[in-house]
């Protein structure tokens, strides 16, 4: 497959190894050649990294089958997935998984990728709820636009909210950036 035909979420190889590409973006500057950058992420060991391409590269592209999975718990091994149509579990080391626990909470779904009928990696949704666990208190009088503070979600994941947000409330994340997004 051309370079130029490359998006977000395709499995590809790269000197032998297995990555899933998480960033895409196609530059020109100024009168210089086009190129793609890509941001891949290696799927067996979890590192991600940046990678040049020439718009006429050709790039190895594989099948990664995905399937929506339950997050059920995690242990010394790692973090426990299970399939919902054949009950399947399958458990996924927690190098691969990085900090997407931070945005799991017990019994949520997210995709499972596979290749070669073994998983090599997870797939979150763009945003997730959360509840808050702690935050400071409202100062009041404070009329600042834009205040914000630090709250500990239940998962463990720290993330900026604004002033108004109490502990209890549930909240709407990105798992692209750790940014508050809404209430839920």
């Amino acid at each position: 497959m051309k370079a130029t035909d490359l998006r977000p979420g395709l499995g590809c190889k790269f000197d032998g190894k297995i990555y899933v590409i998480t960033g895409f973006e196609h530059r020109t500057p100024g009168n210089l050649r086009a190129f793609i950058n890509i941001k891949i992420k290696d799927a067996v060991v979890g590192r991600t990294i940046e990678k040049r391409l020439s718009s006429s590269d050709d790039v190895d592209v594989i099948d990664l089958d995905r399937r929506e999975m339950e997050y059920l718990y995690s242990d010394s091994q790692g973090a426990t997935f299970m399939d919902g149509e054949t009950y399947d579990q399958v458990i996924l080391p927690k190098d691969v998984l990085g900090d997407a626990l931070l945005f799991l909470r017990p019994n949520a779904k997210a995709n499972v990728l596979f290749f070669d009928s073994n998983a090599v990696s997870l797939e979150l949704p763009p945003s997730v709820e959360l509840t808050v666990k702690d935050c400071p208190p409202e100062v009041k009088g404070a009329t600042v636009t834009n205040q914000t503070k630090d709250a500990e979600m239940e998962t463990g994941l720290m993330i900026r909210v604004p002033a108004f947000i109490k502990q209890g409330e549930t909240l709407r994340v990105s798992t692209a950036d750790k940014s508050y997004q809404s209430r839920a």
